[in-house]
């Protein structure tokens, strides 16, 4: 179905007489309620009165959040959650508690300075093998780059230290 400009201006004045989608779909026929619905809003006709609302002349422009202008650091401390207690309903949702939420706990980054690590043998790509730990370090771009080349265990291409960072328990990266 096209719309030809007499369907056009028939659209409008039905639509301006107050006619639902559906009932000027019937009076055009040969096309749906959603057909119509799409075409009255890519003419922007005016909207309808809502129940206990206002006509709307056009449809508003979608206001997009302003972008910040400095990126947020990541130690800036959290702001508190607040807790808006819940009215209490009958059926479904009744059993639902209301929910006690803390306020965030901020956590600062400490490096560890006693850590021992691994001493690595800085082997290249061709220096590995079965046994040895694939762990890359460094930038691959560069002249300083290797791999960990420590004895790793028969079920990792890692030593054990470098199987602790990369196989980390679900939990603790739902923490993170």
């Amino acid at each position: 179905m096209n719309w030809t400009d007499e369907r056009v201006e028939k659209l409008k004045r039905l639509w301006s007489e107050g006619l639902s989608a559906s009932q000027i779909a019937a009076q055009l026929g040969g096309v749906s309620r959603n057909a119509v619905i799409g075409k009255v809003h890519r003419l922007n006709l005016p909207g309808r009165a809502k129940a206990g609302g206002t006509v709307a002349t056009s449809r508003p422009a979608a206001k997009r959040p302003a972008a910040p202008t400095t990126p947020r650091a990541t130690n800036f401390p959290a702001r508190p959650a607040t807790v808006r207690p819940a009215p209490r309903t009958v059926g479904a949702t009744a059993l639902k508690d209301d929910l006690d939420i803390d306020t965030a706990q901020v956590l600062e980054y400490v490096p560890v300075s006693n850590a021992s690590l691994p001493t690595s043998l800085r082997l290249t790509l061709t220096e590995l093998t079965e046994r040895t730990c694939k762990w890359p370090v460094g930038d691959p771009l560069k002249d300083d780059f290797h791999f960990c080349g420590c004895e790793a265990s028969e079920s990792s291409p890692y030593c054990k230290f470098h199987a602790k960072m990369a196989y980390q328990p679900v939990s603790e990266r739902r923490r993170a």
